[in-house]
């Protein structure tokens, strides 16, 4: 115990949002200090890692066939322990500058359907990367925080929270999950939605990066612009092999993402449904607060007002929302034994 007290004087602790698409780093004292994408390169032969981070994902699709690139988070929860330790193991030595013997506190984001199995994967990854105690927080309470609800009051609080791999959904009332619900579709659906469309209706097979290109510049949830919108896209053709060129427009993104956005209304709908009362009279006058990636796409708070007949509100800063609530949580302890896990 005296010599963890003594590694704490040393140690920045840090908050850590673990996610499909991108991992955040919160150090104590100077806010988030990383954001880099959640990838791995490694050497096919030697398993040892080559790259992570920013650097991994201009190599997506790109690499020879003796280095591959990974993503070891998959809907929100460690699909590769290995690499998600070197990963962690990377964006902590960055971020901390530390001698061996000084290890952090750590507060990580994960989502509201993880399992005993999941939790304890992430907490030993966490460990043996160099953490000294790690504290697992729900991410919809995380955003919730970040994103300044009064969570501690007896009132309801909906926050929805469209990440890479999941959504969160949670009713939160005295710093408490009255209900939650995580649906496996985020960010990542919605790029293979698109690529799928196109595959389907053009024979034309566009990669990862491109589909997520196409879903910034031309997917929408709701037409709020009346201009039509078109982009050039490059694949190969399936028919004849060749690299070929055609022009999108945005109405055929806004057919390709109908399902993903659809599952996550549904997500929403059901959360309501499973509302106590009360707080459903609370969530009528506050409305539902949007966090994520998934926040930003165009008309999405516009067609779940459409679909709800509740006000919708985007988070001042959604990609951040769980890495600054997570943050918040480490200046508390008396919040984080209430919303720890």
């Amino acid at each position: 115990m005296f010599i963890n007290s003594i590694m704490g004087w040393f140690s920045n602790d840090m908050a850590i949002d673990l996610g499909t698409a991108n991992t955040l780093v919160y150090v104590k004292g100077k806010g988030i200090v990383c954001n880099e994408p959640s990838v791995v390169a490694i050497s096919a032969k030697t398993g040892k890692v080559l790259a992570v981070g920013s650097e991994a994902k201009r190599m997506l699709g790109r690499t020879p066939g003796d280095i591959k690139t990974i993503r070891p988070i998959k809907d929100g929860v460690i699909s590769d322990f290995d690499y998600t330790g070197e990963m962690l193991k990377y964006f902590i030595q960055r971020v901390h500058n530390r001698k061996s013997f000084m290890r952090p506190r750590i507060v990580i984001g994960v989502p509201s359907g993880i399992t005993q199995v999941e939790q304890r994967a992430v907490k030993d990854a966490a460990i043996s990367s160099g953490g000294r105690a790690v504290y697992l927080i729900e991410e919809p309470v995380a955003a919730a925080i970040g994103t300044g609800l009064p969570i501690a009051e007896p009132s309801g609080n909906m926050i929805v929270d469209i990440g890479g791999g999941t959504t969160d959904i949670a009713v939160i009332s005295m710093n408490g999950v009255v209900y939650s619900k995580a649906i496996r579709v985020g960010g990542d659906n919605m790029d293979e939605a698109i690529i799928n469309y196109i595959k389907r209706k053009y024979n034309l097979l566009i990669g990862e990066m491109m589909a997520e290109t196409i879903k910034m510049e031309l997917g929408s949830a709701y037409k709020v612009d009346t201009n039509r919108q078109t982009k050039e896209i490059k694949g190969r053709d399936l028919v004849s092999g060749i690299p070929k060129t055609l022009i999108l427009d945005d109405d055929e993104v806004r057919e390709a993402l109908a399902e993903p956005v659809s599952q996550i209304l549904n997500g929403i709908k059901q959360a309501l449904e499973n509302t106590p009362p009360e707080l459903s009279a609370d969530i009528v006058d506050k409305g539902i607060v949007l966090a994520g990636g998934g926040a930003l796409l165009k008309g999405m708070d516009v067609f779940l007002r459409e679909e709800t007949s509740l006000p919708i509100i985007i988070a001042e800063d959604p990609l951040t929302c769980v890495a600054l609530g997570a943050g918040k949580v480490l200046d508390d302890e008396q919040i984080l034994r209430q919303v720890m896990m």
